[in-house]
């Protein structure tokens, strides 16, 4: 059985990372690094890489590109920004990065993406389409596999 001390100690560190995963949905955009949401969390860079792994399941790195992705799959779906426009509007410094985490998240490159996107989504409303082409996270994008018949 867990003693009070400990179980309050879990409740404050669970309501931090609730706090530090808050600004990463909030700030996605600016430059955001594990050292400056931990100190923000009044925890070591070590410590909430850990717990926010434990608590969410991915780091808090892996997290914020899942946000940048998300954010730039509704960009491109526009079609009115360039693949390297919409890696700058999310906060990403590095195209090589953007692409391959993208690639990695979506399954298609981002100027793939942009093209199918934007004839899929015709007449379909924005939330439907957010909800519909959502990422995968953790390098689990679905590869299409063959048909047998």
């Amino acid at each position: 059985m867990t003693s009070r001390p400990a179980s309050a100690q879990r409740l404050r560190d669970l309501a931090r990372l609730r706090r530090v995963r808050d600004r990463i949905d909030r700030e996605y955009a600016q430059p955001l690094d594990v050292e400056a949401l931990a100190r923000g969390a009044h925890m070591s860079a070590g410590h909430l890489s850990r717990e926010f792994r434990l608590a969410y399941g991915e780091s808090p790195y892996a997290y914020l590109m899942t946000r940048r992705i998300e954010r730039a799959m509704a960009l491109l779906r526009r079609g009115d920004l360039s693949v390297t426009e919409v890696c700058f509007a999310v906060g990403c410094a590095s195209l090589g990065t953007f692409s391959t985490r993208f690639t990695e998240l979506v399954g298609v490159s981002p100027s793939v993406y942009r093209g199918r996107a934007a004839r899929a989504t015709v007449g379909v409303p924005p939330c439907v389409a957010k909800q519909v082409t959502r990422p995968v996270r953790n390098r689990e994008a679905r590869v299409a596999e063959p048909h047998v018949a």
